[in-house]
């Protein structure tokens, strides 16, 4: 297994997202030509509560988002568009990801589509963080929504952006 899911939150059981983010994880790393067995993300399943309070901790944004990550090391591209570094064993942890059932449940309603396919975007989305793209420059926020416009395709979900 790529992910490893610790449940904080007992509603992502029953979302199924033990699966989800197994599937979404396995998804970007084969597009991006990584060996998914070769490599490690902790996914854990919390509520609004519990990521405010990373939120806080580690972006000095004391309100809940719908996902956070932590990448293992810094990969991102030095030039604006540019590909991020690939990552480096020995050590297979590509980082840690956070997202929070209440906020995701909102955006999904808000969006009119199903929590599964909201939660695997966010996951797609929070795993090309632990890899070294961004969205803060202009041509890399292109580059990263391209790349899971890309992905979310191949799992047959509808683009996002659009």
């Amino acid at each position: 297994m790529l992910t490893d899911c610790i449940i904080e939150d007992p509603r992502w059981e029953a979302a199924g997202l033990p699966d989800l983010a197994e599937r979404a994880a396995q998804a970007t790393l084969a597009h991006l030509g990584l060996k998914a067995a070769d490599w490690e993300i902790v996914v854990m399943g919390c509520d609004d509560a519990r990521i405010a309070e990373l939120n806080a901790d580690f972006r000095e944004k004391p309100q809940p988002t719908n996902v956070l990550s932590w990448p293992s090391e810094e990969r991102c591209a030095e030039e604006e568009g540019g590909q991020p570094l690939p990552p480096e064993g020995p050590d297979p942890e590509l980082g840690d990801i956070a997202i929070a059932y209440e906020t995701c449940a909102r955006e999904a309603a808000e969006a009119g589509k199903p929590m599964a396919d909201h939660v695997t975007h966010l996951v797609v989305h929070a795993c090309l963080h632990l890899l070294g793209y961004d969205h803060i420059r202009d041509l890399d926020a292109t580059l990263m929504e391209r790349i899971e416009v890309e992905i979310l395709g191949k799992l047959g979900l509808q683009d996002p952006y659009s």
